[in-house]
């Protein structure tokens, strides 16, 4: 934040906070949710974020939220910023299919993508375990499902393409082959070099990937044996093309390799959604970044869109509710560059003028929950404040310069969970010390 804005955030910051201490209620318990569950009444989709990508508390209330959802409001299935193929596995254990997995860590145990430690850890394991436990009172067709929304698996997609092609249909095969062979020679390294090849050949394997593409959606009315495997092949073909669109839009500057990722999540959002009927309700997992509305932040004003935005735009009339999550210390997994190994990292306090400062002054330490039809026409929150947001690289060093996003928090969220302290998450790929389950698993699921 720059110092002008610091010195602003800072005349308006008691105004703030008394205006928090009377809005905000404690949040200790899951009988402190009823505010939240009533709040969502019979919207269809329910965003549920966090402020890191490593952080105990953010997986474990969207936890017990979900579950509240399921077991109280019908909702049908999750959907999270992980990957198709490694997401539906977990799926399909927890549905209990047969050959699906003989417990939650062989299952995890397959994740390999860096980071791993995204949904291959010991919050999401107790989730996934839960789930199975509740879904075995149910027929097949009506158990709750977990699907990955993200696009990164290109790879990991065409492997499972091809699998399900070799038993149910040789023609498509051959075409998802000759994809294949068009991306083997830029198999090493995410995409980073089919997009600097692209930079001299626009098209590159478009014509191949589209090519496969239109031929598995021609065919899908025959793959009928088994409708989610059916579904999942689809999925990893539509993967496979906007994969090739973001690697391409990569070597670009600007905001159209996010755009192509967010839209893509939406995209698989509503055909999840098509999938499971017309009463279908979907509670999603992701960052705030990408379940808070664009419009609320700078993002806007450099042509990005997101997730939140999108559902918002296109499914106001069903009902949308955006979750953020934030917290003023703690620690967090993460890297300090890409690909580098997992660690815990200490979170720092929050900065003065920030939001995170504000709610930690308001409930003196203590976490709170705020709806934001308390407080959406309140002058002193109508201007933009820090809100932090802490990825999968993380530099608590540097953390003032670039991991405060500007945010007019009422109409970013609907709602706002503020824990004041919080814990590392707890990754299943521990290193060197190998598979290590927390003390307090399953975290009182």
């Amino acid at each position: 934040m720059e110092a002008s804005e610091n010195r602003n955030n800072l005349i308006n910051s008691s105004e703030i906070v008394a205006l928090l201490n009377r809005t905000a209620t404690p949040l200790e318990n899951t009988e402190d949710l009823n505010p939240l569950i009533d709040h969502i009444g019979d919207a269809k989709y329910v965003l549920l974020g966090e402020a890191s990508h490593g952080t105990h508390e953010y997986y474990t209330w969207r936890a017990k939220i979900t579950q509240r959802l399921i077991q109280e409001k019908g909702f049908s299935f999750v959907g999270v910023e992980g990957d198709w193929p490694d997401c539906y596995r977990l799926n399909r254990y927890a549905k209990g299919y047969l050959d699906s997995g003989k417990d939650i860590f062989s299952v995890m145990n397959e994740f390999n993508r860096w980071p791993t430690w995204i949904w291959a850890n010991w919050e999401t394991a107790a989730f996934i375990d839960w789930l199975k436990v509740f879904n075995e009172n149910f027929p097949i067709d009506q158990r709750i499902g977990f699907y990955g929304l993200d696009i990164y698996s290109f790879r990991e997609s065409m492997n499972s393409i091809i699998q399900y092609l070799e038993k149910n249909d040789p023609k498509a095969l051959a075409i998802a082959k000759t994809a294949m062979r068009c991306f083997e020679p830029y198999n090493k390294d995410e995409g980073q070099s089919y997009a600097r090849a692209s930079s001299y050949v626009p098209e590159l394997c478009e014509k191949e990937i589209l090519h496969m593409l239109t031929e598995i959606i021609k065919n899908v009315p025959n793959y009928n044996h088994d409708a989610e495997n059916v579904l999942s092949t689809e999925q990893n073909a539509f993967i496979a093309r906007n994969a090739e669109k973001y690697y391409r839009a990569m070597i670009k500057r600007g905001s159209t390799s996010w755009n192509i990722r967010d839209e893509h999540m939406v995209s698989t959002i509503q055909r999840l959604m098509k999938f499971h009927g017309k009463d279908a309700k979907i509670i999603v997992w992701e960052h705030n970044t990408h379940i808070g509305d664009a419009r609320a932040t700078e993002m806007a004003s450099e042509g990005m869109v997101n997730v939140g935005q999108l559902l918002r735009e296109q499914n106001a009339t069903e009902g949308v509710v955006a979750v953020g999550f934030g917290s003023y210390k703690g620690s967090v997994v993460a890297g300090r560059e890409w690909g580098d190994s997992m660690r815990k990292i200490k979170v720092p306090e929050a900065v003065v003028g920030s939001w995170e400062h504000a709610f930690h002054l308001a409930g003196n330490g203590k976490n709170k929950l705020l709806l934001m039809n308390k407080v959406k026409d309140e002058k002193c929150l109508s201007s933009y404040i820090g809100h932090r947001a802490i990825g999968v690289v993380y530099n608590p060093e540097h953390e003032r310069f670039g991991n405060y996003v500007p945010t007019i928090l009422p109409k970013r969220y609907d709602v706002f969970i503020f824990i004041n302290e919080t814990s590392a998450l707890h990754p299943i790929h521990i290193q060197p010390d190998g598979n290590q389950i927390p003390e307090t698993y399953p975290f009182g699921m």
